[in-house]
């Protein structure tokens, strides 16, 4: 290549196409392969995806995987890669094998990259008991580096920003994490007061008394790895194993029960059979009384954003409403017991 790429949409063209491979996506190949094609494949809503085609020295053939993005490039791709490479370490079955990310050599705007292995696969819900099965190996196996909840990097939830400072109280996290996506999604969808005076409440009274209970009375709450995003879109088989597979993570060390917010909400496919093998796996954490609430309170992250990335979204808002008041109905006073 003698001259610069115009955008995203020149690097990869639409589906199907051929394109010139990026000097700096070769250097990240494996020594001496022989590169056979690079072609778009797929969709995603916020990047550019390809599969890449090489001979290896034995004359073998491999395939790779490719992301790319343009507009918080650098986070998106340099966050994907840190989420895959830590799940990775946990279930290497389970997640396409990570090998780098990047940035373009010759692209303008400055565009990033994220390449793993190549895994051909159904897109289809996975069989509940060896999908949780996974799902809970890695929640109860993984160590946060620090003891403490948050990643090592920036990190995105689909192209959103998601705040992820290390942090030793859950309750302080997940409060931060919740207010930056509301802020930014009332930003874009605009002022609702009545609901915007619920998120007030749920974060004053229902957020204390159902996350701080987690780390009091004695009881320890040990940060477990999550993928961050996994509904049925970041989910399928392994069509060479029949193993479960998942992608797009956007990975930190959370209370694991986090994990099953987005399963609550209505539109997700991961429905009862899902918990009940989770829970099977790995209890509810105690008080157990309340798990069924924190996942309501963690599915409004989910829905906060789904309503930043597709604004205007019809009902959405109104489901977070009323989960909302469900909760500070139910928890309306905060005791500070």
């Amino acid at each position: 290549m003698t001259e610069t790429q115009s955008s995203v949409k020149d690097v990869i063209p639409d589906i199907g196409g051929n394109f010139t491979l990026d000097a700096n996506v070769i250097k990240v190949l494996p020594a001496d392969c022989r590169l056979v094609e690079a072609s778009s494949f797929g969709t995603s809503a916020w990047t550019r995806t390809a599969r890449i085609i090489v001979e290896l020295q034995d004359g073998m053939q491999k395939s790779y995987f490719l992301k790319c993005a343009t507009e918080g490039g650098r986070t998106m791709m340099e966050g994907e890669y840190n989420s895959m490479s830590e799940l990775f370490k946990m279930s290497p079955s389970f997640v396409p094998k990570p090998l780098a990310w990047g940035k373009f050599e010759l692209a303008d705007p400055i565009t990033h990259f994220f390449l793993c292995d190549f895994v051909d696969m159904e897109l289809k819900l996975p069989e509940p008991n060896a999908f949780c099965s996974r799902l809970a190996e890695i929640h109860q196996n993984s160590i946060s580096p620090t003891g403490m909840f948050g990643f090592n990097v920036p990190n995105c939830h689909g192209k959103i920003l998601q705040r992820n400072e290390w942090d030793s109280s859950w309750a302080s996290f997940f409060t931060k994490l919740l207010v930056s996506f509301l802020k930014l999604e009332v930003s874009i969808n605009g002022p609702w007061e009545e609901y915007e005076r619920a998120f007030e409440k749920i974060v004053s009274t229902v957020i204390p008394q159902l996350l701080e209970p987690l780390q009091a009375e004695g009881r320890v709450l040990r940060p477990s790895l999550v993928h961050g995003d996994l509904w049925e879109e970041n989910a399928a088989i392994n069509l060479s194993t029949g193993d479960p597979v998942v992608f797009d993570a956007s990975a930190f060390y959370a209370h694991n029960e986090y994990e099953l917010g987005t399963w609550r909400r209505q539109i997700i496919k991961f429905g009862r059979p899902y918990f009940n093998q989770y829970f099977r796996k790995f209890p509810q954490s105690e008080p157990a009384e309340q798990c069924d609430d924190r996942i309501r309170l963690y599915s409004l992250k989910f829905n906060l954003a789904h309503m930043i990335g597709w604004p205007g979204a019809p009902l959405v808002r109104e489901e977070m409403y009323n989960d909302m008041l469900y909760l500070i109905d139910k928890y309306p006073v905060n005791t500070g017991s």
